[in-house]
């Protein structure tokens, strides 16, 4: 009997059995992935899917092979990353998809494999579609929950500059990272991980997710300490305290998600620096959140919602808006980005941060240009901008108008491209809708908008993709002061806020400490001082 037909009958028979295919019927897959320029192997990530849609891990021919394979409702992320070494895959007879990513400036490539009863070769071209650190542009993410051996290759597979791994996490109140920390890795020491000269892992950075109290269920939501230098033995709520050492470390804070019970008393009680503008929700598969707090969503804004709640469109929008009232309150806080990678299935850096270095690569300037908001965070689409030849992040004092300069660029169809101000859309850009010879979408923006009174200006592009998901980047603002006055609030985005945090003070009565209670009304307070001064 022949090959062929030896298989189809082990198949027969192994169907009307309910017994799979046995390991000696399967046939070797090898392969290597390439840069297209260079010819060179290249760390990567790879997906190897059936015809019939089941999934496939590889090994690593003398190299290093991640692993990843999360589950949540309808999404599912199976992947291997791949040291810059061949792999292979030992499978069935027939037809397999192999998928190779590498970070955001890499086209994915795409290979179709038909297995039959003889070993199979494959390369795999990656191709650079931009190359932003020509143009002093470097990545990082401030939400990853990844072990620091497997970072090494992870960073490198992902082109990720920066990674800030939360190797510390509490979530109960009465817990601190220092004596009760949930990771099971022990924190390392205060010293940069370098894996060559471009790509770095700072090992020491902490998340409050607390959603427990008194040994009860009771949520609060998510701070990030990032870049400290050793783990803190405070417990929070109260967070004043934790935010005062955390600064004495050097460190930033970071605003986990928006619609957390306790975020919005914690933008002036622990005066964050950093607010997840694309956050741990958004995912290179299916949106699973769409009754996550959809309660807290206030009329005025608009959101898009279906029967279940949230569509992924109103998600983002609501993460906009709820940034876009604070900055309009007057906080100065810029954008991050994080996926929480290794919890959730979504690779890592699949919403990123860049950040622009004047000099060159630098860990210490990076992190100071984050905070600083020379900065733009995507989950696609690359975008450079000016403000009358200044970076975002910049401060003008009585100017009558700014110009914004610059370009966005996208591996998907570009959909809109706006000047935000103050929370409106001050100007739209319309694209093309064509591509451009090196096979991506791209825009000019040179848009010149009015300043009368005191302002804030960003700009944002929305690309999308294949199934009508939304793909996005945001840059950080720049701020213009107009006769040393601040920026006025609107009355309904102040509402807003006092209810947000007036609500949870009822709810953590006898709950939580006085202590803890009492940031509830001070921040409930300050917010409403703004209504004096509300448009």
């Amino acid at each position: 009997m022949n090959p062929t037909n030896r298989f189809c009958l082990l198949i027969a028979i192994s169907s009307s059995l309910g017994l799979p295919l046995s390991a000696q019927e399967t046939v070797s897959l090898r392969g290597v992935i390439l840069d297209s320029e260079s010819k060179s192997p290249v760390p990567a990530r790879l997906y190897v899917e059936s015809k019939s849609g089941e999934w496939h891990l590889v090994e690593s021919n003398g190299g290093v092979a991640i692993p990843y394979d999360k589950v949540r409702t309808t999404s599912r992320e199976t992947h291997t990353s791949l040291s810059a070494d061949p792999f292979s895959v030992r499978l069935a007879p027939g037809t397999y998809h192999l998928t190779a990513e590498r970070g955001k400036e890499y086209f994915p490539a795409t290979k179709t494999v038909i297995i039959g009863s003889e070993p199979v070769n494959v390369e795999i071209e990656l191709k650079r579609w931009v190359k932003m650190h020509e143009k002093g542009w470097f990545s990082g993410e401030t939400h990853i929950h990844r072990p620091i051996k497997d970072l090494r290759t992870l960073v490198q597979c992902e082109d990720l500059n920066v990674a800030l791994p939360l190797t510390a996490w509490v979530s109960r109140a009465e817990d601190t990272p220092l004596k009760n920390n949930r990771n099971p890795e022990i924190v390392p020491a205060a010293r940069l991980l370098e894996v060559d000269e471009t790509h770095v892992i700072w090992p020491v950075n902490t998340e409050y997710e607390i959603t427990s109290v008194k040994g009860n269920r009771h949520h609060l939501g998510a701070l990030f300490v990032l870049n400290q230098k050793k783990p803190l033995d405070l417990s929070a709520p109260p967070v004043k305290g934790v935010a005062a050492l955390a600064r004495k470390q050097g460190a930033v804070l970071d605003l986990d998600k928006h619609n957390w019970p306790w975020s919005m008393m914690l933008i002036p009680i622990a005066q964050v620096d950093l607010f997840e503008l694309t956050n741990n929700h958004i995912w290179r598969t299916d949106f699973a959140f769409s009754t996550f707090f959809p309660e807290y969503i206030p009329e005025y804004m608009e959101i898009e919602q279906n029967d279940d709640g949230f569509t992924e469109r109103g998600w983002i929008d609501f993460g906009f808006q709820n940034y876009y009232a604070l900055l309009n309150c007057g906080f100065d806080i810029m954008p991050s980005a994080g996926t929480a990678s290794g919890v959730h299935p979504v690779p890592l850096g699949f919403g990123r941060v860049y950040v622009k270095l004047e000099e060159g690569f630098d860990y210490d300037d990076w992190m100071t240009g984050l905070k600083a908001g020379r900065s733009f965070v995507t989950t696609g689409p690359m975008l450079e901008v000016t403000f009358n030849g200044m970076d975002s992040g910049s401060d003008f004092a009585d100017v009558k108008s700014v110009r914004v300069k610059g370009e966005v660029r996208s591996l998907d169809p570009l959909d809109t491209v706006e000047v935000i101000v103050n929370g409106e859309v001050a100007a739209t850009c319309q694209p093309s809708g064509e591509k451009t010879d090196g096979g991506d979408y791209f825009l000019t923006i040179d848009e010149t908008v009015p300043v009368e009174s005191s302002s804030w200006i960003a700009v944002r592009a929305f690309a999308r993709q294949k199934g009508d998901r939304p793909r996005f980047a945001h840059s950080a603002p720049v701020h213009v002061k107009v006769d040393d006055q601040p920026i006025a609030p609107k009355r309904i985005e102040v509402e807003y806020l006092i209810k947000r945090v007036s609500d949870e003070i009822e709810r953590h009565e006898g709950v939580l400490s006085k202590e803890a209670v009492a940031e509830f009304r001070e921040a409930e307070a300050f917010y409403q001082s703004l209504l004096q001064s509300a448009r």
